[in-house]
């Protein structure tokens, strides 16, 4: 066999050759540096067979990062085994530990453990010394091919294990990794050998896992771990966990005192707080005053609908993981909305459509219910009742790719006003060997063509994933970085030209006859909760003045300015703006530093010289920190702020 060097050189190998091999035929001492390598672009380790005529790189100690998946997922296997260790030094035998996946995740690994006692926490630390301890051992990383009984046998005391192998196909070896006296079932790949793994890591929290992701299956314990191949990457990274804390919506959401999750009313379903309401509308009516400048028909759809609405648009058979179970009234089936798309459909099936009426823009703040499990429940970001800034634009195939640009111009435009400028395009195109995707062939190359084209003609930056289609149609998704350099995927935009067809809908063309309209589904915000959860983290809490549900604060610097400052209230207040007097007895000092712990955004100071002036000081919260103006007129003031309000600065 040969492999192909990145210079072109061609180096020939013995049958079943591995990287490793590749590396000593080059020469000792780029054997002894290796730690992983690549073959035509997929990483993998040192033990591994080479593929004839692949094209490899190998990786050294020197760019230990290019190779980050192979160090994390060893650190993994480093963590299993001081779990063991430290649980046979407490008493317990080997086999009490039994253990699930252990992969590596981004910047990071975790393990799953069925354990003889929980670990806590606070001993994380001592785990962490075992696995230094480990490392220090320098222990070759060993890979072997054994047979399924073989298997079994070794593994016969772990259930998790057991389960895993007995999957496997017959025929197919299954591998082992071995370190020390350490054994796992695992495919691989792995650093060469303990001692070349990076110091750079930490345990970082544990919590609650069912077994192979199923509700029904029992609750293992994961452990999680961060790696990099740095001490300064891996510093930086724990500091943006700690700002991440520091920004967590469901912590500020109740400092700020925006929403509440109360048991009694149930898991997963938000109670919106007054000041939260003011948040959420402040959303909606931007998101409204840009559909009505797009001409949007506002709609309202109930909460439940029949059965048999959603057996015909498919959610009821696609999703029947996230529906919940079906209620029966009179005789009839009922279920709570999943997706506001099937009563849209009906919306627009309600009345004779001629080509000239078309595109028709339905357009609805639709609240909508999916099962969750209660372990991914998560504050706002991940809810069972939610609603939608959701539409669905019913077009001519000729009118397709101008609304899709329209849409795709507005989803930019809604990012961009929250400061949401890092964002990547993902087209979701499905896969054909799916049974899932519903449709004609013909359909979805219409429509995966028309987005690629629309992206493409915008000069758009952009991915195609495969089988990452709706049932029924490709997609745009946006996925935008935050602050905290995290990635969420927030607004799409869907091609559906199925669920028409499975509606029967259809207007009447130039030619008289019926023919079939196109849908665009379209949720710049997603969810509403979701997109507020990430707004709350991405500012911090500290809200541009626009959407600050409490925007304005006059602080009266003694008891006898409360007066002047109830009378500019009154006037901010009846210009449209959101103010309030702080008349507590409290000093002025304290009264400032509860506006700042409050993050309210502008806080106007009033004493003798601005009474006599009709003039306030201000005190305004920035990015770059506190500024502050003296003896700013009033009326030029509230002017200013009715400016940055209109303009949502």
């Amino acid at each position: 066999m040969h492999v192909t060097l990145p210079d072109g050189k061609r180096l020939e190998l013995a049958q079943g050759a591995t990287a490793l091999d590749a590396a000593q035929a080059i020469g000792p001492r780029l054997a002894q540096d290796a730690v992983a390598a690549t073959a035509n672009g997929d990483l993998m380790d040192l033990m591994t067979s080479l593929p004839d005529g692949a094209a490899i790189t190998l990786i050294t100690k020197k760019n230990p990062a290019d190779a980050a998946p192979l160090f994390r997922h060893s650190l993994g296997h480093a963590l299993s085994q001081a779990v063991g260790e430290y649980y046979v030094a407490k008493g317990y035998p080997a086999e009490a530990v039994k253990r699930g996946v252990g992969p590596s995740i981004e910047n990071g690994f975790y393990q799953d453990f069925d354990l003889p006692e929980p670990l806590k926490e606070e001993e994380l630390p001592q785990i962490e010394a075992i696995m230094r301890d480990i490392i220090s051992r320098g222990l070759d990383i060993t890979r072997r091919d054994v047979g399924k009984a073989a298997a079994l046998e070794q593994f016969g005391y772990d259930p998790y294990k057991v389960e895993l192998i007995s999957g496997l196909p017959d025929d197919e070896p299954v591998t082992f990794y071995t370190q020390g006296d350490y054994v796992d079932l695992c495919r691989g790949p792995h650093f060469p050998n303990t001692g070349r793994l990076p110091g750079a890591f930490k345990l970082t929290s544990t919590s609650g896992a069912y077994w192979r992701g199923n509700e029904n299956n029992p609750i293992l314990q994961r452990v999680y771990g961060v790696a990099f191949a740095t001490q300064k990457e891996l510093d930086e990274y724990l500091e943006r966990l700690e700002e991440a804390k520091r920004r967590d919506h469901r912590k500020l959401g109740r400092e700020l005192e925006l929403f509440t999750i109360d048991p009694l009313v149930g898991k997963g379903l938000p109670l919106w707080l007054p000041n939260g309401t003011v948040l959420r509308e402040e959303l909606t009516r931007f998101m409204k005053e840009q559909q009505f400048a797009r001409d949007y028909q506002g709609v309202i759809t109930p909460n439940i609908g029949n059965l048999e609405l959603y057996k015909t648009s498919g959610h009821y058979q696609n999703y029947s993981d996230s529906n919940f179970s079906p209620i029966t009234v009179d005789d009839e089936e009922y279920m709570l909305k999943p997706m506001n798309c099937p009563h849209h459909m009906r919306i627009y099936a309600s009345k004779p459509r001629s080509y000239r009426d078309l595109p028709v823009r339905l357009a609805e703040f639709g609240t909508v219910y999916r099962y969750e499990q209660s372990g991914e429940l998560n504050g706002l970001t991940r809810v069972r009742g939610f609603t939608q800034d959701d539409a669905h634009i019913f077009c001519r195939p000729d009118q397709l790719k101008s609304e899709f640009l329209s849409v795709l111009d507005l989803t930019v435009l809604v990012l961009r006003t929250f400061g949401m400028n890092d964002v990547r395009f993902r087209v979701g195109t499905r896969d054909p060997e799916n049974s899932k995707y519903v449709g004609e062939d013909s359909y979805w190359e219409m429509a995966e063509g028309q987005i690629i084209e629309a992206v493409n003609e915008v000069g758009l930056p952009y991915s195609v994933e495969p089988g990452d289609a709706a049932f029924y149609g490709p997609k745009l998704d946006f996925v935008v970085k935050d602050v905290l350099g995290r990635e969420w995927q927030l607004g799409t935009i869907q091609v559906d030209p199925n669920l028409p067809e499975r509606f029967d809908l259809t207007y009447t063309g130039e030619d008289g006859a019926p023919h079939r309209p196109i849908v665009i589904h379209r949720a710049p915000f997603g969810s509403i909760e979701r997109f507020t959860g990430i707004l709350i983290e991405h500012y911090g809490g500290d809200f541009p003045l626009w959407l600050a549900p409490r925007q304005i604060v006059i602080i009266p610097i003694s008891d006898k300015f409360n007066a002047y400052a109830q009378d500019l209230r009154a006037e901010l207040h009846a210009a449209g703006l959101r103010a309030e007097v702080d008349e507590t007895s409290n000093r002025m000092n304290a009264k400032v530093r509860t506006a700042e712990l409050s993050k309210i955004p502008v806080m106007l100071i009033v004493g003798n010289q601005e009474q006599e002036n009709r003039t306030v000081s201000v005190r305004e919260r920035t990015p770059e920190g506190l500024k502050e103006r003296k003896a700013v007129s009033f009326a030029e003031l509230q002017a200013e702020l009715l400016e940055r309000y209109r303009t949502r600065a």
